[in-house]
């Protein structure tokens, strides 16, 4: 038509355009013919005998049946008549049956909430594997996210899902946002209890603690997670950023939880500069905090047996010797024990969970028996926590070649000696590499070379005694000091 109006011919104007003269023509006419629907088929229908009568059937009592589903049951029931090759085409039939006659579909409703209105809290794994020191460090994440305007925390969690796990990572968020929403939100917290009577105290303890703060404590339904879509998504942005930070910076492994801790800091921060803006304006409206924290532990009372043990939660523990046939009040948070003896705390010690969740952890610290265990060495030969005693593989390996050199007595008193001196000196890791480095060379030291070491003492300065008059006992016998003492006062 440019053409035509350009003042060419039609003949010109249609080879131009690259159409026959007599398609030129109906165009310039303004005829337009379009495709006609097609009402009939160009082939035999290879799912005719079954469609209607029998997969329909099926799709309308389970409608979430693939299409190789579909295609396992035909070829089951009609060997050989339904090729592999019809496979596509039923997955299309199965498709567009779903999109015209199949049930409803669940509608998802955008949120927007006010600003200050709820926070969101939700537990997860990372996708990368995490190591401490060259060891496997099993955690979870917990995030929190207000809803407004998406400003995140997230910190470690040592074990499973639990109230002090929750409690410490919310008030933690908490203090760090410098203000509470009115409302916070968790999914059902299944995974926090194991029956009736857990769930009913965890419930409780929720509620408080929301309390404490002034929010309104709310749960999503058990199993639907995208009530709770809002913290879900944070979720996968942030541990897809772990991932990545990970990665570029070449290994996984770090040296301390502290350092692992200030890695994710940093990308926590890094991710609130995105909503630094809206942060800042919901934190206007967040309510103010209160002067204290809430209670974001479980108590229990525990008797330190026999053996200088205590048994919390699966999880086995030694505490010093002193302590033996007392009650311990027991704070128990998601990674540390901190044990009261009425009101004053005698010792914390880092919480450990079992591999399975049938199994036992164990926690023995040697310095908390080495002295009861050096007065009486050779109980170290068969003892049920031998292998735990020792605090490390260079400690067993240790153990081993002493067992080559001694006798079993000697060895025994060898190794106790070894661990006392350890823990008095404060030298574990020194000590350890020396004598392994004697013991490649040549043979371990004797007991005695080792209690010259480090048993020397300075001479005792010359104290003058002063030797009582036997007259003086007399007195004592005779009760006369007493009135002695009353003539001085």
């Amino acid at each position: 038509m440019k053409s035509r109006q350009a003042g060419s011919s039609q003949e010109l104007s249609a080879a131009k355009a690259g159409v026959s003269v007599r398609t030129g023509r109906r165009i310039e006419k303004g005829e337009k013919t379009g495709k006609k629907e097609r009402h009939w088929r160009t082939r035999k229908d290879p799912l005719e005998a079954v469609w209607e009568t029998e997969l329909v059937s099926l799709l309308e009592k389970e409608a979430t049946l693939t299409g190789l589903t579909l295609w396992d049951y035909l070829d089951e029931t009609y060997p050989g008549q339904y090729p592999y090759q019809l496979l596509r085409t039923l997955q299309r039939r199965v498709k567009h049956w779903r999109a015209t006659q199949g049930p409803d579909k669940d509608v998802m409703f955008r949120q927007s909430v006010p600003a200050g209105q709820q926070g969101l809290s939700d537990f997860t794994y990372p996708r990368t594997s995490i190591t401490i020191a060259g060891k496997d460090f099993e955690h979870l994440l917990y995030q929190y996210r207000l809803a407004y305007s998406g400003w995140r925390y997230v910190h470690i969690i040592q074990g499973g899902e639990s109230y002090s796990a929750l409690a410490d990572g919310l008030q933690k968020a908490l203090h760090t946002a410098g203000g509470a929403p009115q409302e916070h939100r968790t999914d059902s917290l299944s995974a926090a209890y194991v029956n009736t009577v857990q769930k009913q105290r965890l419930t409780e303890d929720y509620e408080a603690l929301c309390q404490h703060y002034g929010m309104r404590a709310t749960r999503n339904n058990l199993g639907v997670s995208h009530e709770n879509g809002a913290i879900e998504t944070a979720h996968g942005s942030f541990k897809h950023r772990l991932e990545q930070a990970i990665k570029l910076r070449g290994s996984n492994d770090f040296s301390s939880i502290g350092a692992y801790r200030q890695f994710i800091e940093r990308i926590v921060d890094k991710l609130n500069r995105r909503c630094k803006s809206r942060f800042v304006e919901e934190q206007q409206v967040l309510l103010s905090l209160p002067a204290h924290r809430f209670i974001d532990y479980a108590e229990l009372t525990v008797k330190v047996t026999t053996s200088s043990t205590i048994t919390v939660k699966r999880g086995l523990y030694t505490v010093p010797s002193q302590l033996i046939g007392e009650n311990l009040r027991v704070h128990l948070y998601h990674d540390r024990l901190d044990c009261f003896v009425s009101q004053t705390r005698v010792i914390t010690l880092p919480r450990v969970y079992p591999d399975k969740a049938t199994g036992r952890a164990r926690r023995i610290d040697y310095r908390h028996i080495i002295h009861a265990l050096a007065a009486k060495p050779q109980a170290f030969r068969f003892s049920q926590f031998r292998d735990d005693i020792l605090p490390s593989d260079q400690y067993r390996r240790l153990w081993a070649c002493a067992e080559q050199q001694f006798t079993p007595q000697e060895a025994c008193k060898w190794m106790v000696s070894v661990l006392r001196f350890a823990a008095d000196y404060d030298c574990e890791g020194l000590l350890a590499y020396e004598l392994l480095q004697q013991a490649e060379h040549a043979q371990l030291p004797e007991l005695k070379t080792l209690q010259a070491r480090y048993l020397s003492h300075t001479t005792p300065p010359a104290i003058p005694a002063r030797q009582h008059h036997v007259s003086e006992y007399d007195q004592l016998l005779k009760g006369q000091w007493a009135a002695q003492e009353v003539a001085h006062v």
